[in-house]
């Protein structure tokens, strides 16, 4: 039985292998099964790119840019390398000051006992021409409308004030912050080589207005800080005169107070509007273009002729700095001390005063100004011997009170924002008729 039962497996397994190998033709095919749940649809990538790349969005917003000041790109070339002009006229720059959140205090070196101005890009990021990538952070990342955040939108320490004051325009979720990072004045310091390099606190020009600043008869500076052609408070103004702050407050008549504007409108309200010829968009331009003041919840009927709003305060805010001019001059004895320039393509503020001011003062520098009419105080050891000699045949610069000084600052303020008093007439009326009243109670 065991024999029959070992001799039996194998012809089980034999059986079984035959019976597998042998298969028969195929049979007909049978009928198709149901079909499946289709899967979603996927999304073409052009018809991706087309989202924003199309004639109505990006590629409209090229043209504008186009147009724009920021685009030009002179001062990126001009400044690329200069690791503390950088961090506003370059987009590597900028963005360094940004990601890296750059301080905007002055950092004194006990070694040296001397002050540096911290608010600075490094070397290898002081370069590039403004672009998309400097205000819009995160470009192609989503593919979607969050590719368009700002690169900031925080609130603004003054580097002027080594960071003590702080801008936040919190309307709009805070777009013009973006705009005032660089839309600021720089400080005013004192010379390194004579002083510690610290700014000067322009509160002290408020609070004292009758001390000497610089006295022409000994040729000294109480501030160490030397009268010269380019003493003044840089171009960016624009964005402290629309936050109501930054000036020499002289008290007076006026109460220092700011317009609604203030409060309640952004940059990108009227600098971005509805495009109107060469304005609005990103030209960030606003000249001749009315759309974001007529708008629901601003203003109606705002034009270039329309005396409430546009004419009547430009010609008072123009008026006010036309006598300060007078009394700002009155200190060179029939020589204005002030520089002028009616050419509009050298002088941006060509126009809008009558002797065509453009806040410089007319002091003489063999590069910046060479047709000065006053004496340098300062003058650089490099300078020639003719251009020595060229400057000491000249009258020297008259004495100038703390009054003087803050005047010529707030001259500045309410010229180079341009716009005469409409960024916030409140804040530029009282800064001008303050000032004026101070001038005229010092004699000027």
């Amino acid at each position: 039985m065991r024999f029959a039962g070992i001799v039996a497996l194998p012809l089980v397994f034999l059986a079984f292998l035959f019976i597998n190998s042998c298969e028969g033709p195929r049979g007909p095919a049978g009928a198709d099964g149901k079909d499946g749940t289709n899967g979603t649809n996927g999304t073409d990538a052009n018809e991706t790119c087309k989202t924003c790349h199309n004639p109505n969005d990006v590629d409209r917003i090229k043209i504008e840019f186009q147009f724009s000041k920021h685009e030009y790109g002179e001062a990126a070339f001009e400044e690329a390398g200069n690791t503390s002009c950088a961090v506003c006229h370059t987009q590597q720059g900028f963005l360094y000051v940004v990601q890296n959140n750059v301080p905007s205090t002055f950092t004194l070196n006990a070694g040296t006992g001397k002050y540096s101005n911290s608010y600075a890009t490094i070397s290898s990021q002081a370069l590039g021409e403004i672009g998309c990538g400097t205000c819009h952070a995160s470009t192609h990342t989503t593919y979607g409308a969050a590719d368009t955040v700002l690169t900031t939108n925080a609130a603004v320490a003054m580097n002027m004030w080594k960071g003590n004051k702080t801008i936040n325009l919190a309307q709009d979720n805070g777009r013009s912050n973006l705009c005032i990072k660089c839309h600021q004045p720089r400080p005013m310091t004192k010379s390194t080589t004579l002083s510690n390099g610290d700014i000067v606190n322009y509160d002290s020009l408020a609070l004292d207005p009758n001390r000497m600043f610089y006295d022409s008869t000994t040729g000294a500076s109480n501030t160490h800080t030397y009268p010269s052609y380019r003493m003044h408070v840089h171009y960016g103004v624009v964005g402290a005169v629309f936050a109501g702050m930054g000036g020499v407050e002289f008290t007076g008549s006026k109460t220092v107070q700011s317009s609604t504007h203030t409060s309640v409108a952004s940059c990108q309200d009227c600098h971005m509007a509805t495009v109107s010829g060469r304005g609005g968009g990103h030209t960030f331009m606003v000249q001749g273009n009315f759309n974001g003041c007529n708008t629901s919840g601003c203003h109606t009927g705002v034009s270039s002729s329309n005396s409430t709003l546009w004419t009547n305060p430009r010609n008072t805010i123009k008026g006010l700095l036309n006598t300060l001019a007078t009394k700002i001059n009155a200190a060179g004895g029939g020589t204005p001390i002030l520089h002028a320039d009616s050419d509009t393509e050298t002088n941006l503020w060509a126009g809008l005063t009558t002797g065509n001011w453009d806040g410089y003062l007319n002091i003489y520098d063999p590069s910046s100004n060479p047709g000065g009419a006053w004496r340098n105080p300062n003058p650089s050891g490099s300078w020639t011997q003719a251009q020595k000699d060229a400057n000491l045949a000249l009258p020297k610069f008259p004495s100038l009170k703390y009054v003087q000084v803050g005047a010529m600052i707030n001259f500045q303020f309410a010229l180079r924002e341009a716009s005469l008093g409409i960024h916030n007439y409140k804040y530029s009326e009282a800064l001008l008729t303050n000032t004026i009243e101070k001038m005229t109670d010092a004699g000027f």
